[in-house]
């Protein structure tokens, strides 16, 4: 069986996420505290333009968007995807809801994931639960 990962990337966007193992830890644990496995997740950190397009392309919406999630896995109870992030849409996001960038950026980390999970956020009680995991989550940052 393969070793499972966790991987942080950059495409067009000059960014590295900072302690990137404690980072990739805490995300792991989120995955195995709800009950799933680990088999192969990349963030892709990029622009707001490179997000456009695949919100575009893939998605068919015409507007900016923090993050959109891909899921690739096969089982229910695994992790398999690819979560895009717009850098420069989280620096806005901290400033418009008034709270750091890594927070923000944390909180978007976690968002993805837990889509990856079954978590939606279409309606008004969807939207709470996603914001109390996450919140959950991020008071559990190491």
């Amino acid at each position: 069986m393969e070793e499972a990962s966790l991987h942080f990337h950059a495409e067009d966007y000059d960014f590295e996420i900072e302690q990137e193992d404690k980072t990739a830890k805490w995300i792991e644990g989120i995955i195995k505290n709800e009950k799933f496995v680990l088999v192969d997740l990349n963030y892709i950190f990029c622009s707001d333009e490179y997000l456009l397009k695949i919100n575009k392309e893939y998605l068919d919406h015409d507007t900016f968007t923090d993050i959109i999630t891909f899921d690739n896995s096969e089982a229910g109870s695994e992790i398999e995807g690819d979560i895009f992030i717009s850098i420069p849409r989280v620096i806005e996001n901290a400033k418009t809801y008034e709270t750091t960038f890594e927070l923000e950026l944390h909180r978007v980390l976690v968002h993805g994931v837990l889509h990856l999970m079954g978590h939606g956020d279409k309606t008004v009680d969807e939207k709470q639960r996603m914001r109390k995991s996450e919140d959950y989550y991020l008071s559990l940052r190491l």
